[in-house]
């Protein structure tokens, strides 16, 4: 006689042998005890949950020839047919590889006549949704009015492909995944059954690895059993399955959270050794991890996860150990690594340098010390009473420092925070006074604050250009050998006689640099121009200059923002410097 698989052997032969689906069950009971059996039935669920096996017992309820107790009674004659796969009135097919419309015309035929022997005839139609739209439309008809001696019994994995006119007519059975505990308690019994003796670790592995399906789990347990034959450890399971039990996702995680790289590298190594897939392993240990975040923050971590008491207790000592903000940084830098390894030419150089990030990321401290801490550092940089800090806008929360440290020399005297113009506040801009009157041979003049007079660019161009090189000395020269300065609209044209002085002004970064001392010291949205006679206009500073103004790239680059943005895992978004405003809503500038 050949051999007969797990799977199919422990295959339940009544209502009371299944496994992990009590409400179905009950409701099939009650059916046959009530005699309200519909003419179609529909099992949906996963695979090797059990669907096909249902609609195997309830078609031998339903044509068992037993009078008393509990049906199926797998003992009278229609039992033992159906149970042989003899019988003639029980009728399975297989939607997959009969899914056309003559199979089904076929079918239709086949069920005008009555049964040969049974009650009823049986149609059990697996994977259901393989068939084709033509082929359902067929069957629409028979299905809603069928013969009283036909009954539909359908298996599906998919039920969404199925059409609503076909669900409409069918009482559905939704089944459920099994859970871990009744699969660890079934695997149990067939291995004593077999007389296999058999590790606690080992069965949860392949209870584990089952994901809820039985048929999964049987047919890992059998190839179990023919590797390690009366005994089997959990590393003979490791072994045969590739599979990385608790106990080793359990090291490798307190290694990595007592930052020791040394150890956590040796076990993946081992794990590596033993042959098993590194993406897989990565993705148990995101699931662990995963448990540790339960276990720390729920009170019935056994509700949530899949695993025994023994399991769960030991990921809780080992979660109660580490503080929630740890255990979500540890998720948060192996999600990454996962993400990265699914490209990379190398997973385990990959998966290596994600356990140094973590290691050298160290234990996450509470948000609550970090404010503290950055309170602290606020106040000591405020108290300096030498060097008062000034006056900030409500955007700016950077504390001026006591010694900033040094930057670029083409750069130094734009970005250095302690060089801001003394007005540091945003004011909001004031409309034009009606007494004030611009020729169209003179400058125009936009009115600032009552405390400040208005500046005209003509007459106020040498302190523009003390202003300039206040900040950038080299450029202040050349803005005092400009030839001709006018402003037409809010466009500032500069042109010098000799061609040779505007090149350097007239690059990207310089022009910016420029538009941005001209905006901040005339107190009104400036573009420049600058040209040379007998040469083409250019250096157009457009909104392009106007938004950059607002990010100083030497505010950005300050220590002490720096610690504020990697404090609350930010970035600097915006920031505003200088004594003219950027309010949006102002009013226009006046023209000539």
């Amino acid at each position: 006689m050949s051999y007969l698989v797990l799977a199919r052997k422990w295959r339940p032969l009544n209502f009371d042998q299944v496994v992990g689906q009590g409400p179905v069950v009950r409701i099939l009971r009650n059916v046959i005890s009530r005699k309200r059996v519909p003419h179609a039935m529909l099992f949906s669920g996963v695979r090797g949950v059990g669907k096909t096996t249902l609609a195997r017992i309830m078609a031998k309820a339903l044509n068992c020839e037993s009078e008393a107790g509990e049906l199926p009674c797998n003992e009278c004659g229609s039992c033992r047919e159906i149970t042989a796969g003899t019988a003639v009135d029980l009728h399975e097919i297989d939607g997959a590889s009969n899914r056309g419309i003559q199979e089904i015309r076929d079918l239709k035929e086949n069920i005008r006549f009555l049964p040969s022997r049974n009650r009823y005839k049986i149609m059990i139609i697996d994977e259901v949704h393989m068939l084709t739209n033509e082929a359902f439309n067929a069957l629409l008809k028979t299905l809603e009015e069928p013969p009283d001696h036909v009954i539909f019994m359908f298996a599906t994995t998919e039920i969404h492909k199925i059409p609503v006119t076909i669900l409409s007519r069918c009482q559905r059975y939704e089944l459920k995944k099994v859970p871990f505990a009744e699969l660890f308690q079934l695997f149990r019994k067939i291995a004593e059954a077999e007389k296999v003796t058999i590790s606690d670790g080992a069965l949860e592995m392949i209870a584990r690895e089952a994901a809820g399906s039985i048929r999964d789990g049987l047919s890992l347990l059998d190839q179990v059993f023919s590797f390690g034959g009366e005994k089997m450890t959990d590393v003979d399971v490791s072994e045969v399955l590739g599979l990385v039990g608790s106990q080793v996702l359990g090291r490798l995680t307190a290694a990595l959270l007592t930052e020791d790289l040394g150890a956590a590298l040796k076990i993946l190594d081992q794990v590596c050794t033993a042959g098993a897939d590194l993406k897989r392993f990565t993705a148990d240990l995101l699931h662990f991890v995963r448990g540790l975040i339960i276990c720390r923050v729920s009170k019935a971590p056994g509700e949530l996860l899949d695993g025994s008491d023994r399991e769960i207790a030991e990921m809780t000592e080992l979660a109660a150990r580490q503080s929630a903000e740890t255990l979500y940084q540890l998720f948060d830098l192996l999600l990454k690594g996962a993400a990265e390894m699914q490209y990379a030419p190398y997973p385990r150089l990959v998966l290596e340098m994600t356990f140094a990030k973590i290691v050298q990321s160290g234990q996450a401290a509470p948000i609550a010390s970090l404010i503290a801490r950055l309170d602290e550092l606020l106040a000591a940089a405020g108290g300096d009473e030498q060097s008062p800090a000034p006056p900030r806008s409500s955007a700016s929360f950077l504390p001026e420092k006591k010694n900033p440290e040094p930057v670029a020399a083409d750069r130094a005297d734009s970005l250095r925070i302690s060089e801001l113009p003394p007005a540091f506040t945003v004011r909001s801009r004031q409309a034009p006074d009606p007494a004030d009157t611009v020729s169209p041979d003179d400058s125009a003049v936009m009115t600032g604050p009552a405390a400040e007079p208005p500046k005209d660019v003509r007459r106020d161009w040498d302190d523009f250009a003390l202003y300039v090189g206040e900040r950038k000395g080299w450029m202040a020269q050349i803005v005092k050998m400009c030839d001709s300065v006018r402003l037409k609209g809010n466009e500032l044209r500069m042109k010098y006689e000799d061609s040779t002085h505007c090149p350097i002004l007239q690059q990207a970064d310089n022009l910016k640099v420029l538009t941005e001392f001209a905006q901040d010291f005339f107190q009104r949205e400036l573009r420049l121009r600058i040209s040379a006679r007998g040469v083409g206009g250019g250096g157009n500073g457009g909104d392009e200059t106007v938004a950059l103004q607002e990010e100083r790239m030497a505010l950005r680059r300050d220590p002490l923002a720096q610690l504020v943005a990697e404090v609350f895992s930010g970035q600097v978004a915006d920031v505003r410097t200088g004594p003219r405003s950027r309010e949006s809503g102002a009013g226009p500038a006046r023209e000539e």
